[in-house]
This record gives structure tokens, C-alpha cells and sequence, in this order.
């Protein structure tokens, strides 16, 4: 069985998950929103039987990814970092805020060297903030692409197990061949998920390092 690459971005497994803060302007604080609210996953359709004599098939990788034991534990890894890390940004930036806050307030009683002093200072912590917001993306995205990779390296075997015991010849991803129709007896993700979940049971947390 030919492999092919499996089109999947794990950063779509992360539900409700906040992006990473960004900084603010100068003087202006940032508006507060709510949190996002986490929306369950979408689940497999219910299995039809698979038609006799057929040699396609077909799976969708991103429920695969979303409803495996693998996938949400990569998703929860993801978002912890995630949550690490606007910890760290946000309290900084409260830092920022604060000192911005004083110099509005008390720039006319300042004397030239405190006001000075402090414009110095917002202006490295704004700076500080800057790289610290850049340094955390580049972090989880980092996380997001070991995890992709290990998440694809222990599904392709799972798909070709599959394959090979309903005797396939192809099998097409939904969300990367362009497929409009086929009959839902050809969906193997539930079987797909199985297997996985299957295969994994046990094992220690794998990939990332982080």
C-alpha cells in the first residue's frame, strides 16, 4: 500500500482554546473578553455495513484527530501550554498597564527625571513583552508541529491495518480529495478510531518532549 501524507493540523484539535496574548498599544489597554467557550467535537456518523466487494474507502482525519484517545491528549497538551503561556504574557502585560496608568496619572507631578525614568521603563517592558508574546507562538507552534508528526507517524499503519483487512486498493481523506458524495458504508473512521485507540491503550505519552 502506497502512503501518502496526511493533510491533519493538530492546532484545530485545540477546542476553545484561547490565542496567545498579544501586546498591547502604548497607552491603551485592551479590551476584556470572555473566554471562549469549548464546543464539543463532532463524532463519526454511525457505521453503515460495508459494501461487498468494494476496494475504496474513505475516512475523515480530522475526526480521527479529535475524537482518538491519542489526538486529545495532544490537544490537551497543546492547550496547557497554551494556558502557560497567557499566564505568563498577562501578567506582564498587567506589569505594563500598571506603570502606563501611573505616568497618565501623574505625568504633571512628576518631576522630569521620574517621568523620564518611567517612560524608559514602559518603554523596555513593551519591548520585553514583545518578545516574550513572540517567543510563546513560536513555542506552541513548535509543540503543535511534533505532535502533528508523531500523531501521523503512529495513524498511517493504523489506516494501512485497516486497509488491508477489508482487501482496499485506496483511501481517500474527506477533507483533502475533494469528494462531494459516496455512499457511508465506505467510511472507515469509526473502525480507524478503534484500531487506534486500540493500538495506543497502554503506552506511554509520546512526541513533543515538551
Amino acid at each position: 500500500m502506497t502512503r501518502t501524507t496526511i493533510g491533519i493540523t493538530l492546532s484545530m484539535l485545540v477546542l476553545g482554546g484561547s490565542a496567545l496574548a498579544q501586546t498591547p498599544p502604548a497607552q491603551t489597554p485592551p479590551p476584556q473578553t470572555p473566554p471562549a467557550q469549548a464546543q464539543p467535537a463532532p463524532q463519526p456518523l454511525p457505521p453503515r455495513p460495508f459494501p461487498e466487494g468494494a476496494r475504496v474507502a474513505y475516512l475523515n482525519i480530522q475526526l480521527v484527530a479529535s475524537n482518538s484517545a491519542q489526538g486529545r491528549m495532544y490537544s490537551a497538551r497543546i492547550q496547557e501550554l497554551q494556558k502557560a503561556k497567557n499566564d505568563e504574557l498577562a501578567s506582564k502585560q498587567k506589569e505594563l498597564q500598571a506603570a502606563q496608568q501611573k505616568l497618565q496619572q501623574g505625568a504633571t507631578v512628576m518631576s522630569d527625571t521620574a517621568r523620564s525614568q518611567l517612560e524608559k521603563d514602559i518603554d523596555r517592558m513593551t519591548r520585553e513583552l514583545q518578545f516574550l508574546t513572540q517567543n510563546a507562538q513560536a513555542e506552541v507552534q513548535d509543540l503543535q508541529a511534533d505532535l502533528q508528526a508523531d500523531f501521523q507517524a503512529q495513524l498511517e499503519p493504523i489506516i494501512e491495518k485497516v486497509a488491508m483487512a477489508k482487501n482496499l486498493q485506496m483511501v481517500f481523506s474527506v477533507g483533502d480529495s475533494g469528494l462531494v458524495w459516496a455512499d457511508r458504508g465506505l467510511d472507515i473512521t469509526a473502525e480507524v478510531i478503534k484500531e487506534f485507540d486500540e493500538a495506543n491503550k497502554g503506552k506511554a505519552p509520546a512526541g513533543g518532549g515538551r
